[in-house]
């Protein structure tokens, strides 16, 4: 049995459409082909492609391209983690060799260090501060300079001017994974990056209501990770490709206002006398501040220095899963870029092998949210004013 096909409506509609359709026909066996082919736009399977989709993955790329010197196409993926996996699989082989920064996320420390090496990849981790550290990692196998624009706990802030000028001369692609900052806070494709990738389901979501991944880069790049993310099977759903590209409508509001409530969370909770230690480049102590300010956009709000917060309590590990714990407006969850504030205490989820270099026992990651500013401080102090009574805790 055959339904009616409904009709296409006249007038434009102004949200976006769902394409939920895996397989689409043709009105004749050369049509088939010269789409599969590539010799003419279509859409054949929802493994390969998809309207809804790649209308998310062009509103990234529109948005990270604003002022990059060349084209920008984009790619999405189900995942932030298979967006990196894909574009690591697409120019990486036996024998190849990666510089990653030594605070890289802890997922991709896995793929990198867990994952690839058993198929012939190496990599080094170095801290991306020290450009001629970096320049001493490069290998003539080298095939990709990784970074992150802003790397978690530390936040600390990479100098991509800098590691595009070692990529050059190292003759391999600058890939910035850009997630914690968003295109608000720095586009790396004006700096030099050859691709950038981010774990959309974070700010670009914004809601905690689905996952995605999307890569952006020069269009003779972007189409190899487009044939990989085909072989590999890693497309993005329609649905959560909506309410993706739906939560970029509001993305600039919201970032902007959780990046004001960072640097007033950040600055008032470094004065705190049970606090040993604040990382958030918006505090002019923080080692990246000044290339944060290079690099980053501003607005009539200052310049915008991202929005996760690490506060560091004195006390060592017990000081911070109870600082944690006793939290009452900020959730304890993983993630970032949701409209409540959430709070890790990342010892208790620190990768097994070794402890992140520089990040005290203590350490509690803030994702700051929606939530005013006072309410988040007025939150953590009174858990931090707790910690008086702790007995003297190991560090």
């Amino acid at each position: 049995m055959h339904l009616p096909k409904p009709s296409s409506p006249r007038q434009e509609a102004l949200g976006q459409p769902v394409w939920r359709s895996a397989s689409w026909a043709f009105g004749s066996s050369g049509e088939h082909a010269d789409v599969v082919a590539g010799h003419r736009p279509g859409y054949t399977y929802g493994r390969v492609d998809n309207p809804t989709v790649d209308a998310f993955a062009a509103a990234v790329a529109a948005l990270e391209g604003a002022a990059a010197p060349e084209d920008v196409a984009g790619q999405a993926f189900c995942s932030g983690m298979a967006a990196i996996t894909g574009t690591l699989l697409t120019f990486l082989g036996n024998g190849s060799h990666v510089v990653a920064p030594a605070q890289v996320s802890g997922a991709t420390y896995t793929l990198l260090a867990g994952v690839l090496s058993r198929f012939g990849v190496s990599a080094d981790f170095v801290d991306h501060s020290d450009l001629r550290g970096v320049r001493a990692a490069i290998r003539p196998t080298t095939k990709i300079l990784y970074a992150e624009t802003l790397a978690a706990p530390a936040m600390a802030v990479a100098d991509i001017r800098g590691l595009y000028q070692v990529a050059r001369e190292a003759g391999a692609l600058l890939v910035v994974d850009s997630t914690f900052a968003t295109p608000v806070v720095c586009r790396p494709l004006e700096h030099g990056a050859d691709l950038v990738i981010h774990s959309a389901t974070t700010y670009m979501g914004g809601h905690d209501d689905c996952v995605g991944g999307v890569v952006v880069g020069r269009p003779d790049l972007v189409a190899k990770v487009r044939q990989t993310r085909i072989d590999t099977g890693s497309a993005l759903s329609p649905d959560d490709a909506f309410l993706l590209r739906r939560g970029l409508e509001t993305l600039t509001l919201r970032v902007r206002r959780m990046c004001s409530t960072a640097m007033v969370f950040a600055a008032a909770l470094a004065r705190h006398p049970h606090v040993r230690r604040v990382d958030y480049p918006g505090l002019p102590t923080h080692p990246g501040h000044q290339t944060a300010r290079n690099l980053f956009d501003s607005g009539p709000e200052g310049t915008r220095f991202g929005a996760v917060v690490t506060l560091t309590p004195h006390g060592g590990f017990e000081a911070g899963v109870a600082l944690a714990d006793r939290l009452r407006t900020a959730a304890i969850a993983p993630s970032a870029g949701g409209t409540h504030t959430r709070a890790v205490h990342l010892a208790s989820v620190a990768r097994s092998d070794e402890s992140v270099p520089g990040v005290d026992a203590g350490a509690v990651r803030f994702a700051i949210g929606l939530e005013d500013a006072e309410d988040l401080i007025a939150d953590v102090t009174q858990a931090l004013d707790a910690l008086g009574s702790l007995p003297r805790a190991r560090t």
